[in-house]
């Protein structure tokens, strides 16, 4: 028996797939949902997981998927410029999902520096090492926000619409889709731009809103709605996005830029009277007592409305209601409350 199960190790080592694909940050939120996704649906490919697995991953976004034979995880710093030129040039890579980033906008305005190095400096030693790795890759995808566009009041930003960054992690942001387009424009590197709305979903960390509210309201403490100035944002349930990550792997046109949208832009306000109803099931002359105003940011965008007819035109549609996929998340939570157990002190959860 031993040595039948070593033998079979041997051989998924040695085992030919069709192509290789690796996901930067495929530990995180998106990443991990893209990363099960692509494990499932192509068991002929070989998928590589790169993560540093910083404070807002946990191994178990991936425990469903960890033994699958066409599965690799490499735990490693993506400014580490011998490390990814290692990778590449030994993994014969076809397609790279570039996700790994600082993401939270409070925190980009505590410590800049780290956005800068992973966002900025981060995407730049991964360009410099896809670029020169000796197989030739097919795609990379360097998932963007619509951040970078700046706020709107009226205006519908489409993918021609010039940036306007108003934030630490907004400015790290535009200036690696500069990066990432330079190489399009000097080598035609074969690169496409994702930007995409809030997406919420399972497994998302709790500095983001949606699992910020939840999390406080399960554990009986109040929905914390920073300034009182009224804010919006459109929100997209986690699926969608990953299937329009793999619709453009296939039929995204190199060197462009797609944004992808959501229809269901919500208040924040809105966003915890909500939640408030759901997760505490109060009368609503008792959901007024279950949130409570703390000061803004020191800049604050109101919403972010952008057009995604360009990504609709390759196929792409937005599946899952807001009114489905916000009952599956606040389950989901409610169902798995010690999912992020060991970072119960954190600021978010107070």
């Amino acid at each position: 028996m031993k040595i039948r199960q070593a033998l079979e190790q041997i051989n998924l080592r040695v085992m030919d797939f069709d192509r290789t694909v690796l996901v930067t940050g495929g530990s995180g939120f998106i990443g991990s949902h893209l990363v099960c996704a692509l494990v499932e649906r192509h068991p002929d490919w070989r998928i590589i997981n790169f993560d540093i697995l910083d404070y807002c991953c946990s191994p178990r976004s991936l425990e469903s998927i960890e033994n699958r034979a066409n599965y690799t995880f490499i735990k490693g710093d993506l400014c580490n410029a011998q490390q990814m030129k290692h990778i590449f040039n030994t993994e014969n890579i076809d397609v790279v999902f570039h996700l790994a980033a600082q993401t939270h906008v409070d925190t980009s305005f505590q410590c800049p520096s780290s956005f800068h190095r992973v966002n900025i400096v981060g995407t730049r030693v991964l360009l410099a090492a896809a670029h020169a790795a000796r197989h030739t890759l097919q795609r990379f995808i360097h998932a963007s926000t619509d951040e970078v566009y700046g706020s709107s009041q009226n205006e519908v930003f489409d993918e021609s619409s010039p940036m306007s960054p108003s934030n630490p992690y907004s400015a790290s942001k535009a200036a690696a889709d500069y990066l990432v387009r330079s190489y399009w424009d000097k080598y035609k590197f074969p690169v496409i731009i994702t930007r995409s709305n809030n997406i919420y979903g399972p497994r998302q960390y709790f500095e983001k809103v949606i699992p910020r509210f939840v999390t406080l309201l399960v554990n009986d403490k109040k929905c914390t709605i920073a300034g009182t100035v009224p804010k919006s944002r459109h929100f997209m349930y986690v699926d969608d996005v990953v299937n329009a990550f793999l619709l453009l792997m296939e039929k995204g046109v190199k060197g462009e830029v797609y944004n992808v949208g959501g229809s269901s832009e919500i208040g924040i306000l809105q966003l915890a009277k909500e939640l408030i109803r759901m997760v505490r099931n109060v009368p609503d002359v008792e959901v007024n007592d279950w949130f409570e105003y703390v000061p803004d940011r020191p800049s604050v965008d109101i919403r972010y409305p952008i057009s995604c007819e360009k990504l609709q035109r390759l196929g792409w549609r937005e599946n899952v209601p807001w009114s489905d996929g916000i009952r599956k998340t606040v389950k989901w939570y409610q169902d798995n409350q010690d999912f992020w157990s060991d970072a119960a002190e954190d600021k978010a959860y107070k």
